[in-house]
Parts: structure tokens; sequence; C-alpha cells
């Protein structure tokens, strides 16, 4: 690993095409980091597998009967810290994190929400969009890579979005691909641009 490649560490919670996009992006050198770890609150997700076949380590944190968020959110952190990571992603990390997890991460935590800004926040936004554009009214959702800042469900200052059209005739299954290639492609190109800021800094710190 290079020394000024940004170290990544990946959260998850199921399938992992998110985090297969950024593994494959740093292999063929579309992404300038590394990814040093993958983060995973629930055994037996694909996406473990996903991060196993390229040899990239995996924690798996299952949260204890009845254990309090924050509780959980200082083993999680604890688990993050300890992969020194100048980028965490929330890629299809289904948990809201509180703030003894996001303060010991200050502007270094970046979520994908499949909506625009402000659009839909909260967990099956793909599905609630489809709806709305059987009712006549939604043509188009959209994707959001922003920072998380605060324990506010899928807001904080907005990194890249992207409009996604809603066609007449697509099927939810056919919208749902569209908007995941596009998640795939808009994700990559933002933590690039981000690594790219972390790499020059990082080196400029190297020079002092």
């Amino acid at each position: 690993m290079n020394a000024h490649r940004p170290r990544l560490v990946v959260m998850v919670s199921g399938n992992g095409s998110n985090l297969q996009a950024i593994l494959d992006a740093c292999e063929y050198g579309w992404l300038g980091a590394d990814v040093v770890g993958v983060v995973c609150n629930k055994a037996g997700v694909p996406a473990i597998a996903r991060a196993e076949r390229n040899n990239v380590p995996v924690v798996i944190l299952e949260p204890l009967a009845g254990e309090p968020r924050h509780t959980y959110d200082i083993r999680l952190r604890a688990v993050v810290q300890n992969f020194k990571p100048d980028v965490v992603v929330l890629a299809g990390f289904m948990r809201i994190l509180s703030n003894q997890f996001l303060e010991h991460f200050p502007s270094r935590v970046v979520n994908l929400h499949p909506a625009l800004p402000g659009e839909l926040p909260g967990t099956h936004a793909i599905e609630r969009a489809f709806a709305e554009s059987r009712d006549h009214w939604r043509t188009h959702s959209g994707i959001t890579v922003h920072l998380v800042l605060d324990e506010g469900v899928d807001t904080g200052p907005v990194l890249a979005s992207e409009v996604v059209p809603i066609h007449i005739d697509d099927t939810l299954e056919i919208f749902s691909e569209r908007m995941h290639e596009r998640e795939h492609v808009l994700l990559v190109q933002t933590l690039s641009d981000l690594c790219r800021k972390i790499s020059s800094l990082q080196e400029s710190e190297s020079v002092l």
C-alpha cells in the first residue's frame, strides 16, 4: 500500500454491490485509495464474501440482545479506529450512527443515499420513489453522496448528487438496476475526488 493512498473502511449490512464497486475501482486504479477493512453488523451477508475474495480484513460486529445504540456504537468505534481510516464509507450500512461514533471521525464519514438531497430519508427509498411514480406524480429520483456529521437521517453536507429518471414503462426491478448502476459510478467518482484531496494534503504534510 502506498503511504499517500488514503485508507478506507467500508461499513456494510447486506449485498455489498457498492463495496464491490469500490474494491474494483481501487484494483483498477480508478480510485486512488486502499480498502483496509470492512465492518459488517450482520453475519452471513454477501458483502462479507466480496471482501474476503479481495483479501480485505472483515470484522463482523453484531449488536447484542437489548444493547443500547450508544453502547454498540462505542464498540463499533473501537473496531473502526483500529483500522486507522482516513475515510469511513457507509455503503448500505443499515444503522443510524450515534454521536458516540461520529464525533471520533469528524467530517470523515461518507454516506450514500438513494434519493436526491432532502428527499425520501430512511430505508426503502428506491421502492418508495417507484411507488410514487406509479401514482403519476414522481418522474425521477436520484442519488446523494454526503458527509455524516450528526445523528440526522440522510442529512449532512452534500458532496455530489445525480438525478435518475423513472420511465413510464419501468418495472421496479429495471428502475432499481438503473439506480444501482448510477450509485456505483457516483460513489466512486466522489470518493476519488475526496481521496485526491486527502493524498495531496498528506504529501504536503510529509514535505514539511
